[in-house]
């Protein structure tokens, strides 16, 4: 299959954001067994992409502690593969932790619940706005993979949510748009191609992605967006810092 480059402009391939475009597994009417085979493959997939285990060694381990609980909040948890990783990481460091995950899309919470169970997260078919409603708060808040998806109006949202709702940090990782890494995610993805949406979707996310001066243009006051590797975007907050 072909994929749709999405809009060029006059910057050449990828120098326009192609926000309108939709990813297959977002479809009510996807195939469920192919959403549920790209579930499974998100594990080898963050764990090369997004690299949580260095956010977690770098960001979120230092904010928790061995003798008092913390508290962990994932925004859009898709299929559970990294709050499952990150209760295991502070299960093995010693250090105590309570996650919970949301989704507002029920087949994403159906399979965390059950291939996840026991893994030491609480998993809720929930939007953050509802959360933000009820009053709860949690040290640290985060999201995968999950700005890319959204409106402008949505994006503001949850900016403002993830501040309400975080006591201590909040740290939004996703794709940072680029030619190489569009070009480096297809040809690695191509054994995945069959029986999922991982390269399809994959490579929609991309050309959906902000560049870091793109996300940082949009941001509030107190926001504040990080390069990582590989191609990646931190969108970082800080509760209780002076924002100007």
């Amino acid at each position: 299959m072909t994929e749709n480059p999405g809009p060029v402009g006059t910057g050449g391939f990828l120098a326009v954001r192609d926000e309108h475009a939709i990813e297959e597994m977002d479809r009510a009417d996807c195939d469920p067994a192919m959403l549920a085979r790209t579930y499974a493959q998100f594990p080898l997939i963050n764990s090369v992409v997004a690299r949580w285990h260095s956010v977690y060694k770098q960001r979120i381990r230092p904010l928790l502690s061995s003798t008092r609980s913390s508290t962990l909040l994932d925004i859009g948890c898709g299929g559970g593969d990294i709050p499952a990783a990150l209760a295991r990481w502070a299960a093995r460091d010693h250090l105590h932790l309570k996650v919970t995950a949301i989704d507002p899309d029920p087949r994403a919470i159906t399979y965390a619940s059950t291939h996840f169970a026991g893994a030491g997260v609480q998993f809720r078919q929930a939007h953050s706005a509802a959360l933000t409603a009820a009053g709860e708060t949690f040290d640290v808040v985060l999201s995968n993979h999950m700005l890319h998806h959204l409106s402008p109006t949505e994006l503001q949202a949850l900016l403002q949510d993830s501040a309400q709702l975080a006591r201590r940090a909040v740290i939004h990782s996703d794709i940072a748009r680029s030619r190489l890494g569009y070009a480096l995610f297809s040809v690695a993805t191509l054994p995945l191609a069959k029986g999922s949406f991982i390269r399809r979707d994959g490579l929609t996310s991309i050309r959906r992605s902000y560049t870091p001066v793109e996300l940082q243009a949009v941001l509030p006051a107190g926001w504040r967006v990080e390069s990582a590797r590989p191609y990646r975007n931190l969108l970082l907050y800080t509760p209780g810092q002076q924002h100007v």
